[in-house]
């Protein structure tokens, strides 16, 4: 049975792809390879956004499981320009997929390439996966298994968040295992 480890990333600097975990960030990196003790791993892959592979490298060092970067995994640009009612055009673009502001990336095109992934990592021979990723291309990945995810559980989503999607007679199981 598959096992999918879908992990928002520890608290950052901020959101270029080279911010840096916080201190606090970096804290949790440590407090979520120890979550993870008891769990089995059979790969790691990572968005290549520095905040990303950090939250994610005190596992694999632990571990001595590779890091695999996937550049799917890096998360949906809203706009190409900075807007101060950024939340409001973040709403929107869950309420139409389909939503493009210039220089960004609609949801529809971030969701083909989250789901494009799964559908490797769902073909693999690895039964234990744990993937890293973003805010919103977290809750796509999450949606491609249970369609209740959106604008809203995005918002409850903590730094770090973690869900466990298993497989049960086929159909997927999405769980948040991870308390703060």
């Amino acid at each position: 049975m598959k096992h999918l480890y879908i992990v928002r990333h520890a608290k950052a600097e901020g959101q270029p792809p080279e911010a840096k975990l916080t201190a606090l960030g970096e804290e949790q990196a440590r407090s979520l390879a120890d979550f993870f003790e008891g769990r089995k791993i059979d790969a790691l892959y990572s968005s290549p956004f520095l905040r990303a592979r950090k939250t994610i490298e005190p596992l694999a060092e632990k571990r001595g499981v590779p890091i695999i970067e996937d550049a799917r995994l890096g998360e949906r640009i809203l706009s190409g320009t900075d807007l101060d009612d950024w939340m409001m055009h973040l709403e929107k673009s869950f309420e139409d997929y389909e939503y493009l502001l210039e220089g960004g990336e609609s949801n529809r095109t971030a969701y083909e390439r989250a789901s494009a992934f799964l559908e490797e990592i769902l073909e693999s021979d690895d039964d234990y996966v744990a993937v890293v990723s973003h805010g919103n291309l977290t809750t796509l990945l999450l949606r491609y298994f249970d369609d209740r995810f959106g604008y809203h559980e995005l918002m409850k989503l903590s730094n770090p968040d973690v869900f466990h999607v298993s497989f049960e007679e086929g159909e997927p199981s999405v769980e948040r295992i991870w308390s703060e």
